[in-house]
């Protein structure tokens, strides 16, 4: 069985996440491991919530971020206040509002009814404050500038030479995910730029695994799909939700489709009909809709769907991704790099020029 439990593999990979992207960003990030003991954790807490409402809150709350994450337990315990117990309150009040407005996670940004989270959200914050025209100042922020600057990420014309030598790009994909129907357009055109093999693996849903998404979430998931879709000029927005037979005779008919040599077409085709076009996969009608676009014969998919060859292959994926570090889709390996989500295509793009790098420059 698998040992680490989802939140334990979360807790994890969100610390390995955080280093990746504050190297690439420029962004101080000092993470030693161990935190301050539980009860100047507490005591910091209170101290800052007793600043909550001063000018001085932003800084106090920043100091004891970098002595938490710098595990430093004598910093932590000279940062005390007489009133125990003063975050409580203010935390619950917090979550209270912020479940009113809609959402269910934290370094989550809230402005005007649209929800931003964390760096990797907050070109789309700058991009409206900017057509609202609330800049201070003549010149965008530096570091503001430089982080979307550096997510932006451009192909090679050809492929390196040195790519050769490079392993597969494993892409693990769920047909109920549009982060994984957004991602796959654009890991096809990285594997494809520096001529990488690119193996996708197939998983089941998070439902269809015995996990609950909660409905805030699903409600987020939606809505930021879709303003991703459209930066990436994908059609979106007409759904029809396969879960259990749609995904079951969708596995089916890709392993059918990739004995054909049309795996990519299928899955981009698919990810349209179920995100794009609202067509049921679960029956024949809509079903042969996809797989006739892709050029597959309609009889042999007929057959493909009966059989349930694919179930072994979707658990060991899962067991691999999870055994890799990672517990959800699209989850993107290669070699001993990990990241999780569509939206870390310009990690794995600057991972690959890194090991492409021969000193004289890659990109031509």
């Amino acid at each position: 069985g698998l040992v680490r439990s989802v939140p334990e593999l979360l807790a994890e990979y969100a610390t390995l996440d955080c280093r990746s992207l504050a190297r690439e960003l420029g962004i101080p990030f000092l993470d030693k491991g161990d935190t301050p003991p539980v009860e100047h954790r507490l005591a910091m807490l209170d101290a800052v919530a007793g600043q909550h409402g001063s000018d001085d809150f932003a800084a106090e709350l920043m100091r004891a971020l970098a002595v938490f994450w710098r595990g430093d337990a004598e910093a932590a315990a000279r940062i005390t206040t007489s009133r125990a117990g003063a975050a409580d309150p203010l935390i619950r009040s917090s979550q209270r509002r912020q479940r009113r407005l809609g959402h269910y996670n934290s370094a989550m940004l809230h402005y005007e009814g649209e929800w931003y989270w964390g760096v990797d959200r907050l070109h789309y914050l700058v991009e409206r404050l900017d057509y609202l025209g609330a800049a201070r100042g003549d010149r965008p922020d530096p570091m503001l500038a430089s982080i979307a600057q550096t997510m932006q990420a451009s192909l090679p014309v050809t492929p390196p030479t040195a790519a050769k030598a490079l392993p597969p790009v494993e892409y693990f994909h769920s047909l109920r995910s549009p982060y994984s129907y957004l991602g796959l357009h654009r890991i096809i055109r990285i594997a494809d730029a520096f001529g990488l093999e690119l193996r996708i693996r197939p998983v089941l849903p998070m439902v269809m695994r015995g996990m609950q998404v909660p409905r805030p979430k699903l409600l987020y998931i939606v809505k930021d799909a879709a303003r991703e879709a459209r930066r990436r000029a994908i059609d979106f927005g007409r759904f029809a939700d396969p879960v259990g037979a749609g995904i079951e005779r969708g596995f089916g008919a890709w392993l059918y489709a990739r004995s054909e040599k049309r795996e990519r077409d299928f899955l981009l085709n698919i990810g349209d009909a179920v995100w794009a076009s609202g067509i049921d996969i679960s029956t024949d009608v809509g079903m042969r809709k996809v797989t006739g676009k892709t050029g597959l014969f309609w009889p042999d998919v007929l057959e493909a769907m009966k059989c349930d060859d694919w179930r072994d292959e979707v658990v060991n994926n899962r067991d691999a991704m999870m055994s890799a570090g990672s517990w959800g889709v699209p989850t993107v390996r290669m070699g001993d790099f990990i990241a999780w989500g569509q939206d870390r295509d310009w990690l794995l793009l600057r991972h690959i020029e890194e090991l492409c790098d021969t000193g004289d420059g890659i990109l031509v």
